[in-house]
C-alpha cells in the first residue's frame, strides 16, 4: 500500500498515476454486462459531485447522508463528501423511515442521498416531518420523484457541478485544509439495547486502520478482486473497501444482496468480506448435496473432507512436514472433489475471506478450511474502526475457537466481568452528541466493548458474548445465549433461535424453521398440512425437531441445553423491530412480542 493519503484526496491521487486503471466494476442489469469504471472517470465524477455540494451551499463540517445499497455512485459521493470536508453518515437500505429521522435529527443532516425507490420514499417521509432535512438527491434514475419540489435526480444534481463557474476554487481551498482531525463518518449502532449512538470516525481512525491493515495482510496485491457484498453502511466492508482501494484492486459492487450466490459465481473473487451466517449458509448446503449422493460418494467424500482436515489442521497449521501418503491423497482431492466445491460455489479463485460481525461455529470453521477455503476470522465494533482481532491468513498457526491474534499497535486488556478493554488510534473518541455515553464508555482511558472474553496463552482474543446478553438461570448457572443459538443454526433445518433463559429455571428457545427443507421433508415423510401454522405443531415435526436440536447442542453443558421449544411460521425481520439493520437479535422486543409463548414453556 501506498503512504498516507486522505481519502479526500484519494480519487484525485490515485487518478494522477493510474488514470486507465479499472478501480470498480458495476452491473448493467440491462445487457448483463460488469461495466468498468477506472480511477480516471471515478475523480471526475468525484469532482462534479463535490463542486455540486459547494453549489448546494454544504459548508465544512455538514453532515450529509447516504442512503442506499451499495451502488459505485455512493462511493463516488462518499469521497466527495470528505473532499469538501463534510462528514459522511451512512444508513442501511432497509432502514424504516423512523430509523433514519432519528439520524436525520440527532445529526443535524440537510441533506440525503437516496438509492432506490424505497429509500427515496422514506426519505420523502421524513422530509415531511424533520425540521433539519431540505434536499433529496434521488441516485437511480427510475426513482419517480413525485413532484416534490426538495428533490432532484442524480443527473440533474450532478449539472450544478458541471456547469459551475465558482466551486473549482472553493474545492481548491477545502482540499488545501484537509486534516487528519476530519470528522469522516458517522456510523449509528443499530441499538440493540437502547437508541442508536453515532459512533466519531476521524480520518485519523481510517489512517491507523490502514496502517495496522497493511502490516497483517501482507498478501494483498494489485491482481486481487474483491466482491463488495456487505453493506457499505457496515464499518466493516466500508473499511474494507477503502483498504482495498489504497492498494489498487478491483472492487466488484454487489447491488442486491439476494443476488450474491449468482454473483460470486460470475465475479469469482479472491477476497470478499463476510459475516458468519453466509458461511453458515454454505456449510449447510454442501452438507444437504453430500446428503442427497449416491452411498458410494457420500463415503469419499466425508473421506476426503477428514484427509483435508488432518493435513491442514493437525499439519499445516503448525507448519509441520505433511506426511507423504497424506500429502499425496490431499493433492487427489484438492484437485478433483474440492477444486469442484470451490468452482460450485465461485470461490475458487479464493486468497483468503475475512469474516465478522458474529461467532463463527468451529464446526463451519473447520470444514471450511478442511477443503481449503482460507477463511479469516476476525473481531471488531464501530467503534473501532473495524478490527480489533484476526487470524493472520498468511501464519497458519491460528486457534478455531478464537478471533485471532490481536492487531499490531492496539492495547487489549480483560477488565471487570471478563470485559474487553482496548486502547489505541483506531478508537472512536466517543459518541455524537452523547456525552454521557461517551463518559460510559470509557474507564481510564481504556474503549469498553460491553464484549466477555479472555486471551489465550498465545495471545489470541477469544469472544464469549455481549456482556448485557449473558443468561443467569435461576440455578445461579451463566449462560451464553449466542453460543446456544450458533449450535442450532449451523443445523439445516433452523434459519433462526432466540435463546430464553434470564431467571428461568432451564433454558428455551423459539425456533424459525427453514421452510423449503422442511417443506421438503414433510412431502418426503408423507406429512399433510393446510398451512404452516399447522404443519408446525404436527407432533412429528416437534419430535423432528427435538431430535436435532438434542444432535446440535451435544457438546453443550445440561445447564445450557434447550430443554423446550417453539416453532414460529413467521421469521425475526428488521421490519417488525425483532432484528437490527445487521441482523441481530434485538432481544427485548422478541421477548415482548412472543411473552405469552415464552411463558407457557415455563408452566
Amino acid at each position: 500500500m501506498e503512504g498516507q493519503i486522505h481519502f479526500g484526496k484519494l480519487a484525485f491521487e490515485k487518478a494522477k498515476k493510474y488514470a486507465n486503471r479499472t478501480v470498480l466494476r458495476s452491473k448493467n442489469e440491462k445487457i448483463g454486462i460488469w461495466e468498468p469504471i477506472t480511477w480516471g472517470e471515478l475523480s471526475k465524477q468525484v469532482e462534479t459531485i463535490a463542486k455540486s455540494l459547494i453549489e448546494m451551499g454544504v459548508k465544512e463540517g455538514d453532515r450529509i447522508a447516504i442512503f442506499s445499497q451499495n451502488m459505485a455512485e455512493i462511493i463516488a459521493v462518499d469521497l466527495a463528501i470528505l473532499a469538501i470536508k463534510g462528514t459522511s453518515v451512512p444508513m442501511y437500505a432497509t432502514s424504516s423511515a423512523a430509523q433514519i429521522e432519528y439520524i436525520i435529527n440527532d445529526a443535524q443532516i440537510e441533506i440525503i442521498f437516496a438509492g432506490e425507490q424505497y429509500q427515496y420514499d422514506r426519505s420523502v417521509e421524513v422530509l415531511q416531518q424533520s425540521q433539519y432535512l431540505k434536499k433529496i438527491v434521488a441516485i437511480d434514475s427510475s426513482v419517480q420523484l413525485k413532484g416534490v419540489d426538495a428533490a432532484i435526480s442524480f443527473e440533474d444534481f450532478m449539472k450544478h457541478g458541471e456547469e459551475s463557474t465558482q466551486a473549482d476554487k472553493i474545492l481548491a481551498e477545502r482540499q488545501e485544509r484537509l486534516s487528519m482531525d476530519d470528522l469522516s463518518t458517522l456510523i449509528y449502532t443499530s441499538g440493540t439495547t437502547g437508541e442508536p449512538k453515532g459512533v466519531i470516525i476521524r480520518q485519523s481512525n481510517y489512517q491507523q486502520a490502514m496502517k495496522i491493515h497493511d502490516i497483517r495482510l501482507t498478501n494483498i496485491t494489485d491482481k486481487d478482486t474483491s466482491l463488495c457484498f456487505l453493506p457499505l453502511s457496515h464499518i466493516f466492508e466500508r473499511a474494507w473497501t477503502y483498504l482495498c482501494m489504497l492498494n489498487n484492486m478491483t472492487i466488484y459492487i454487489n447491488k442486491n444482496p439476494k443476488e450474491i450466490q449468482a454473483t460470486i459465481k460470475e465475479v469469482r473473487p479472491t477476497m470478499m468480506c463476510a459475516v458468519p451466517r453466509f458461511w453458515e449458509k454454505v456449510y449447510m448446503g454442501v452438507i444437504d448435496k453430500i446428503d442427497s449422493f449416491h452411498p458410494l460418494m457420500q463415503k469419499l467424500m466425508r473421506r476426503a473432507i477428514r484427509v483435508g482436515k488432518e493435513r491442514n489442521l493437525e499439519y499445516r497449521r503448525y507448519d509441520k512436514k505433511v506426511p507423504t501418503f497424506l500429502a499425496f491423497q490431499y493433492w487427489i482431492y484438492s484437485n478433483t472433489l474440492f477444486k469442484i466445491l470451490k468452482k460450485v460455489i465461485g470461490l475458487d479463485n479464493g486468497k483468503f475471506f475475512p469474516t465478522a460481525g458474529a461467532a463463527l461455529s468451529n464446526d463451519v470453521n473447520i470444514f471450511l478450511h478442511s477443503v481449503g477455503l482460507n477463511i479469516c476470522v476476525g473481531y471488531g465494533l464501530t467503534e473501532t474502526c473495524a478490527t480489533v482481532s484476526c487470524y493472520n491468513p498468511f501464519n497458519k498457526d491460528y486457534e478455531i475457537e478464537s478471533a485471532g491474534d490481536i492487531m499490531p499497535e492496539l492495547e487489549v486488556k480483560i477488565g471487570e466481568n471478563d470485559e474487553i478493554l482496548l486502547r489505541g488510534k483506531t478508537i472512536t473518541e466517543g459518541y455524537y452528541n452523547k456525552t454521557q455515553a461517551t463518559e460510559e464508555s470509557f474507564v481510564d482511558g481504556w474503549f469498553k466493548t460491553g464484549d466477555a472474553g479472555y486471551l489465550t496463552e498465545k495471545g489470541r482474543l477469544v469472544i464469549r458474548e455481549r456482556i448485557k446478553e449473558l443468561y443467569k438461570t435461576s440455578n445461579g448457572k451463566y449462560v451464553a445465549p449466542q453460543q446456544v443459538e450458533n449450535k442450532l443454526c449451523v443445523d439445516k433445518y433452523i434459519e433462526q433461535a432466540a435463546i430464553i433463559g434470564d431467571q428461568r429455571k432451564y433454558v428455551s428457545a423459539l425456533i424459525v424453521p427453514v421452510f423449503p427443507a422442511l417443506e421438503a421433508y414433510a412431502e418426503t415423510a408423507k406429512i399433510r398440512y393446510n398451512s404452516r401454522e399447522e404443519l408446525l405443531q404436527n407432533p412429528k415435526i416437534i419430535d423432528f425437531y427435538e431430535a436435532r436440536i438434542q444432535q446440535a447442542q451435544k457438546e453443550l453443558a445440561g445447564y445450557e441445553q434447550v430443554k423446550k421449544f417453539t416453532l414460529l411460521a413467521q421469521p425475526f425481520s428488521p421490519d417488525n423491530g425483532e432484528l437490527t439493520n445487521t441482523l441481530k437479535l434485538k432481544r427485548k422486543v422478541i421477548y415482548q412480542h412472543y411473552e405469552q409463548i415464552i411463558e407457557n414453556m415455563y408452566i
